[in-house]
């Protein structure tokens, strides 16, 4: 017997109260349009790091939800975010996905603008007639705000500024994130790019979700030497938590004892890091400077969600761009050190490749199961996705509940703050 989908207009029976998330949370495409325009159309959302776009003149490409869009530096140093889309007749006006240029021209009718987006020229003004304004035929630009380097845009005016939105606890963990810099500046070193068939908050779920770790990621594990894998073993140990942040952000501490990288400095160098740090010590750099080289290496010890699209994963940033109700975008960006040592940048980019790349033992495993959600999806519509795990036994946080390190206490946050701008 087939049962009738819940429409988007009865949020309870999206997400109900339980915890429960209907099955057209992931299928339907109506559904997937209201989310472009309620949440990603009204909410912070990031779009780069600041040292993807260095210099003046600087710029990428990236999306605001489905819109796509260009990051630029202008010639005062001043970030701008701006719908890739010229104002004559839509055509896009950059199609290079970094770089560095003056200026930016339609490709159509020469439409030209400069790094800001404002019109600088076009051909045959005169057909326009007098009254026609070029302050008025610019590109159309975002509301633009960065924290620790991180760069988000919004086409909401009336949002609350950035650090707000992310709230002081979520400050706190970036913070602590960017140590990873090992007394450097953080920079992105390069970037892993995939598609997917699922829905975007499939993703979303995943990056709080220490519960599939042993099971998705057991071959990752038996690549391990003895002491790392124990390291890995959160799950076992239960010495982590994961806890709802506010506003759709969630933390999942794995390795309390890498909460903090300046901390505990003085604790033995592993073995899996002994000739990076000789290495190292040959280059000149004095104990403690090897020390806090050595330790922000290895990555945090936590999980940082942002809702809606981006999560600071261990040692690199996770990335999603909804393409379609069944489609989403991940970009996994390996971060280091910017002026630091080649040899620490290097072990950073293999430790990525480890894990996110394309023959690491991370990203294919991921990818494959959110495959297999989206495609469990086609049968059995009326029954439930269950993220209720570990609300028998939550605790009140600073922000919000926190739970067991396998708790799905991040999705609820997640859902929590979808519900919230759902319903506005």
């Amino acid at each position: 017997m087939s049962h009738p989908m819940p429409k988007f207009s009865d949020l309870d029976a999206l997400y109900s109260p339980e915890a429960k998330v209907a099955t057209s949370m992931y299928e339907d495409p109506e559904l997937f349009k209201v989310e472009m325009e309620r949440i990603f159309h009204r909410t912070w959302v990031w779009v780069a790091h600041e040292s993807e776009v260095p210099e003046k003149g600087s710029f990428k490409l990236s999306n605001v939800g489905l819109e796509p869009v260009i990051v630029a530096r202008d010639r005062k140093g001043v970030l701008h975010v701006m719908i890739n889309r010229c104002r004559h007749r839509a055509a896009t006006v950059c199609e290079v996905k970094k770089g560095k240029t003056s200026s930016f021209q339609c490709p159509y009718h020469g439409w030209g603008y400069g790094l800001d987006g404002s019109l600088r020229a076009l051909p045959y003004p005169e057909q326009y007639g007098d009254d026609f304004s070029k302050e008025q035929h610019g590109l159309q630009r975002l509301r633009t705000e960065s924290y620790q380097g991180m760069v988000f845009a919004t086409f909401n005016e009336e949002i609350e500024p950035l650090e707000d939105f992310l709230g002081p606890q979520v400050r706190h963990y970036i913070d602590l994130f960017m140590k990873q810099g090992g007394g450097f500046p953080v920079k992105v070193l390069g970037e892993h790019q995939f598609s997917v068939p699922m829905n975007w908050k499939v993703q979303l779920e995943n990056t709080t979700d220490a519960y599939h770790f042993p099971v998705v990621h057991k071959s990752f594990m038996q690549t391990l030497d003895g002491a790392t894998e124990d390291m890995f073993d959160f799950l076992d140990k239960g010495k982590g938590w994961v806890e709802d942040l506010g506003n759709g952000h969630s933390i999942m501490m794995m390795i309390p004892e890498l909460e903090d990288l300046d901390a505990d400095l003085d604790a033995p160098i592993p073995d899996r890091f002994a000739d990076l740090a000789e290495e190292l010590r040959g280059e000149g750099y004095p104990e403690d400077q090897v020390r806090k080289i050595v330790r922000a290496v290895g990555g945090a010890g936590f999980n940082l969600n942002l809702f809606p699209n981006v999560s600071f994963s261990l040692a690199f940033f996770r990335v999603l761009t909804p393409v379609a109700v069944d489609r989403t975008d991940i970009r996994h960006i390996a971060i280091g050190m910017d002026g630091g040592p080649a040899a620490a940048n290097r072990a950073r980019i293999r430790l990525h490749e480890h894990f996110q790349g394309p023959m690491g033992f991370g990203s294919p495993d991921d990818a494959e199961v959110w495959e297999r959600v989206q495609r469990g999806t086609q049968g059995g519509e009326q029954l439930p996705i269950l993220v209720n795990r570990g609300i028998v036994d939550e605790e009140p946080g600073t922000s919000g509940p926190r739970g067991h390190i396998s708790a799905e206490t991040g999705m609820r946050a997640a859902y929590k703050m979808w519900k919230r701008m759902m319903s506005v």
